[in-house]
């Protein structure tokens, strides 16, 4: 059959390649973006304990009352806004549905969507597969900050939304009040729709809080804010996150998303409700996963690798370029190949060639994987 593909440049993604590689050579998988420790083991009861009570069939297509209620009041409690469970809350396959749907809803043939490299690789085909048209800002290592006189002059006629992700995957860089106040002053008298990727909201260190768009009433009106369950509670594999939308935006999403996935797991979904009851099992994970980021950081110290700052999100990125003349796709593979370390280049989050020999480490293990990996690393010469 002749066909032309939506997505030719489109291959499978380099965390499947690195973890394919990495299981093949015995290799400490540091490359894919999931913890290697158990969901608490009080969730997992309270998953059992609704399989047990029959919540097997078919959830609402938007989610289930309670699960939407409880994620109004954490963003009560959070960032102090009041948002309706019933019309402004959707519960999706992931945070990557929640994004697909998102993106299919408002992108049409021609629209131009401003995204800042290096960016998760779903962005991209979500908004070619619909039409439209990427328009990269590249962020420069090592603070990776966003220069917003570039946002402004990138702005066109054709210019439907603006993707963000605080804290950012991969750099673990953070978005500031500062930051968000100048997005706002850009598209205040525009049509320009906000995406807003906070999946990583609650990890977020050194003190810092997390600027969410929720926090800021004129940004939130043209805003959709996609977050996730798996990162926070270690459960990746559940596929359970959620977009946060006004009224008029939501029922486009929807729109969408019932024809995509419909309805998302319910005993899972109840399970999460009942969990968020009690705040702490959110409200500790910065202290948590900054533990890991110091331990991982301070046993790497004397090697070879200089380490950049890790803000947000259990990741880490470190320039190997006292190590090697290697790509970074190249080094990422030598490292797992032959230093038995799997990390992933920063040129996979890139659509063009950059590459600043940077490679991403994951701290979300436990603490005797980081330091029987960071003994493997400060071997690296």
């Amino acid at each position: 059959m002749n066909f032309q593909s939506k997505l030719p440049d489109v291959s499978t993604t380099i965390f499947t390649v690195m973890s394919a590689l990495a299981a093949r050579h015995g290799a400490i998988n540091l490359s894919q973006g999931y913890p290697n420790f158990e969901v608490d083991q009080h969730l997992k009861d309270l998953v059992n304990k609704y399989v047990q009570q029959g919540q097997n069939q078919y959830a609402p297509m938007t989610g289930v009352p309670v699960l939407r209620q409880a994620i109004s009041r954490k963003k009560k409690l959070l960032y102090h806004v009041s948002v309706d469970p019933d019309d402004e809350i959707t519960i999706t396959n992931g945070a990557t549905e929640a994004i697909y749907s998102a993106i299919s809803a408002f992108i049409s043939p021609g629209d131009e969507v401003i995204i800042f490299e290096p960016a998760y690789d779903s962005y991209i085909p979500s908004i070619l597969v619909n039409g439209g048209r990427p328009i990269s800002i590249r962020l420069k290592s090592p603070e990776f900050k966003i220069n917003w006189n570039e946002v402004k002059d990138k702005i066109t006629s054709r210019t439907k939304m603006i993707m963000i992700n605080t804290p950012h995957n991969p750099t673990g860089s953070v978005l500031s009040d500062e930051d968000l106040l100048s997005l706002e002053k850009i598209v205040e008298d525009s049509d320009i729709l906000i995406l807003s990727d906070e999946v990583y909201q609650h990890l977020i260190y050194d003190g810092l809080e997390h600027q969410s768009i929720l926090l800021y009433p004129e940004l939130f009106r043209r805003s959709m804010v996609i977050m996730s369950f798996g990162k926070t509670f270690h459960a990746t594999g559940w596929r359970i996150g959620y977009v946060v939308a006004p009224r008029s935006i939501t029922s486009e999403i929807r729109k969408v998303h019932q024809y995509n996935t419909f309805s998302i797991n319910r005993p899972l979904q109840h399970a999460l409700a009942e969990y968020l009851e009690k705040p702490a099992h959110y409200l500790d994970l910065p202290k948590f996963y900054q533990q890991k980021r110091d331990l991982f950081s301070d046993a790497i110290s004397s090697s070879k690798f200089e380490l950049i700052p890790s803000l947000g999100t259990y990741f880490i990125l470190a320039y190997y370029r006292k190590i090697s003349d290697l790509s970074d796709q190249e080094f990422a593979r030598w490292m797992t190949i032959e230093k038995g370390v799997a990390v992933i280049p920063i040129s996979s989050f890139y659509s063009d060639d950059t590459d600043e020999h940077i490679i991403r480490f994951c701290f979300a293990k436990t603490d005797e994987l980081l330091a029987e990996a960071a003994e493997l690393i400060n071997q690296v010469e």
